[in-house]
């Protein structure tokens, strides 16, 4: 009974497996990009902050908080481990 249930959630981890491979390429190969554009905010949001205003250079801030490697890639990165999970609890069956 435990062959018959591996075989039949054997494509579902397999797809699973594949995308999470997918998804971690992109990210590993996008964080670059993202580096340099957190770096670029930055630099923009502290000139703005002490030469315009202190509002937009915040704004400016947290957009570049976003697009550093502690941001938006950490959360993408949460969700891939959480679906790793999942997989492993699949094939824990």
């Amino acid at each position: 009974m435990r062959a018959i249930i591996k075989l039949l959630t054997l494509p579902i981890v397999l797809t699973i497996d594949v995308f999470t491979l997918i998804c971690i390429g992109l990210i590993s190969c996008s964080s670059l990009i993202f580096g340099f554009a957190s770096f670029l905010l930055s630099l923009l949001g502290i000139t703005v902050l002490a030469t315009y205003s202190w509002q937009n250079g915040l704004i400016l801030l947290f957009m570049a908080y976003l697009a550093s490697p502690m941001g938006l890639p950490m959360f993408a990165v949460k969700l891939l481990s959480g679906l790793q999970y999942i997989t492993g609890a699949i094939k824990a069956l």
